[in-house]
C-alpha cells in the first residue's frame, strides 16, 4: 500500500507556515443572507489555527472561519502566534504553548488581551458577537463584556466540568457539538443548540474503489479501543492500519497493548498523518474502525471517513449513535466479534450515500449557517430591552 508507506514517512516531514490566503468575495449579499455581521472568533492560545498536526478545535476554528468570511461577515480570528486565515488575525501571545494545554496562566492572559481588544473597538467596528473555543476562562467572565457571547462546549461533562457549567453557563448562549454531548449536561443546564462540527466536504476526495485494509484513527488510549480494533480486524481476516498519536502518558498503553500486535503486514502503525496523506489514507480503507468505549461528544475521525465514502463501523456510544446510520452509512456493532462480522457486509454500503449523508449534516457552509442563525439570534437578545423581552 503506496498510501501506508506515504503515511510512515510523513511522520518525519516538518510541516510549512502557509501565508494568509486572500480574502474570498462576498457571497452573503447576493444570497440575501442579510446584513454581514461582525464576528471576533476566540481560539485556544495553544496551537496555531490551522495546527501544523493533531488539534480537533484548531481544525473545526479553522474550517468555521473560513466558512464565515465566505458568506460575507466580517470576521477577526483571535488565536496563538503562526495562524493563518483569510480573516482579520490577531495574535495575542509571543508563542505558542502546545506542551501546557490547559495551563491557565496562558488562558488568561490570551482572553484577558482578547475582551480588552473586543471592548476597545471603536464604534463603528464593533462586534456583534464573541465566538468563544478557548475553554473554559472566556465564558467565566463572559458576563464582563458588553458583547454577547456564544460558547461551543467542545469537550465532555466531567464531575469538575459539570460543576463550573452549573456556575458560569448562564454568561452565555451554549452550543452543543451533539444531542449525545447534552445528554450528559448537568441539570439545568441549557443550551440554544447541538450543532456538529464542520468538514469541508469538497476537500476529501471521494473513492468507491476501496483497498483491502480497515483503519483505526485516533489517541492511544483504552477508551478508544486501538486494541480491540486489532482484535475486530484478525476476527475479519482484513490487514488494519493504526493511525494516530502517542501523546505523553499513553506510551505504557501503546506498549503494553498494541506493540505486540504490529508485524508490518497484518497490523502497522504509521503514526500521526495529515494532508494529503491521511486524505488517501481514509478514502482508501474498506472502512473506518471505531470500537470506542466512553461517551465521545463527537468523532471528527468519522465525519472524515464518511466524507471520503468510507464506511464507519462503531460501538454504539456518544456520539456514534447520530454519525452512523445503521446499514446507511455503516453499523453499529456490541462488540470486537460483531465488529469484525459486519466487514462482510460492507458490500451494502454505497460510498456515495456515505458523503451524501455528511454533505447534508457536517459540510462547513451547513454548519456555518446554522451557527449563522445562533448568532443573529444571541445579538438580537442582547439588543432587546428587558422589558421588551417579557
Amino acid at each position: 500500500m503506496d498510501v501506508v508507506a506515504a503515511a510512515s514517512d510523513l511522520r518525519s516531514r516538518r510541516q510549512v507556515a502557509l501565508a494568509p490566503p486572500k480574502r474570498p468575495a462576498s457571497r452573503a449579499l447576493s444570497r440575501g443572507d442579510g446584513a454581514s455581521l461582525r464576528i471576533a472568533m476566540l481560539a485556544p492560545p495553544w496551537i496555531s489555527v490551522p495546527p501544523p498536526g493533531y488539534g480537533g478545535v484548531e481544525w473545526v476554528v479553522s474550517a468555521l472561519t473560513e466558512a464565515l468570511v465566505a458568506r460575507g461577515h466580517a470576521v477577526t480570528l483571535f488565536c496563538a502566534p503562526g495562524s493563518a486565515s483569510s480573516a482579520s488575525v490577531v495574535t495575542l501571545l509571543d508563542e505558542c504553548h502546545p506542551g501546557e494545554i490547559e495551563r491557565s496562566i496562558h488562558e488568561a492572559d490570551h482572553v484577558a488581551r482578547a475582551f480588552a481588544e473586543i471592548e476597545s473597538a471603536a464604534d463603528e467596528r464593533r462586534f456583534d458577537v464573541v465566538h468563544d473555543h478557548c475553554g473554559f476562562t472566556a465564558l467565566a467572565m463572559a458576563d464582563r463584556l458588553d458583547t454577547p457571547v456564544v460558547h461551543t462546549l467542545h469537550g465532555p461533562f466531567t464531575t469538575s466540568t459539570a460543576t463550573f457549567y452549573q456556575r458560569h453557563g448562564s454568561k452565555a448562549a451554549l452550543v452543543g457539538i451533539s444531542q449525545a454531548q447534552l445528554a450528559t449536561a448537568p441539570a439545568g443546564l441549557h443550551a440554544v443548540a447541538a450543532i456538529p462540527n464542520p468538514i469541508d466536504v469538497r476537500a476529501w476526495p471521494l473513492r468507491e474503489d476501496k483497498d483491502d485494509y480497515l483503519l483505526w484513527v485516533g489517541r492511544m488510549t483504552p477508551e478508544k479501543g486501538p486494541h480491540r480494533a486489532i482484535t475486530a480486524a484478525r476476527a475479519a481476516g482484513v490487514r488494519l492500519v493504526l493511525a494516530g498519536v502517542i501523546q505523553p502518558g499513553q506510551q505504557e498503553f501503546f506498549d503494553r497493548e498494541v506493540a505486540p500486535h504490529l508485524d508490518g503486514d497484518r497490523v502497522r502503525f504509521v503514526g500521526e498523518v495529515g494532508g494529503a496523506v491521511k486524505h488517501d489514507l481514509f478514502a482508501g480503507a474498506r472502512a473506518l474502525l471505531v470500537p470506542i468505549r466512553w461517551e465521545e461528544p463527537f468523532g471528527m475521525v468519522m465525519v472524515e471517513a464518511l466524507a471520503c465514502g468510507t464506511p464507519v463501523i462503531a460501538f454504539p456510544e456518544g456520539a456514534a449513535r447520530e454519525l452512523v446510520v445503521d446499514g446507511t452509512t455503516g453499523f453499529l456493532v456490541d462488540d470486537e466479534q460483531a465488529m469484525g462480522a459486519a466487514v462482510a457486509d460492507l458490500p451494502a454500503i454505497s460510498a456515495r450515500d456515505c458523503r451524501a449523508w455528511v454533505a447534508e449534516h457536517c459540510d462547513v457552509d451547513v454548519v456555518a449557517a446554522a451557527y449563522e442563525q445562533t448568532y443573529r439570534s444571541v445579538a438580537r437578545r442582547r439588543a432587546t430591552p428587558p422589558r421588551a423581552q417579557a
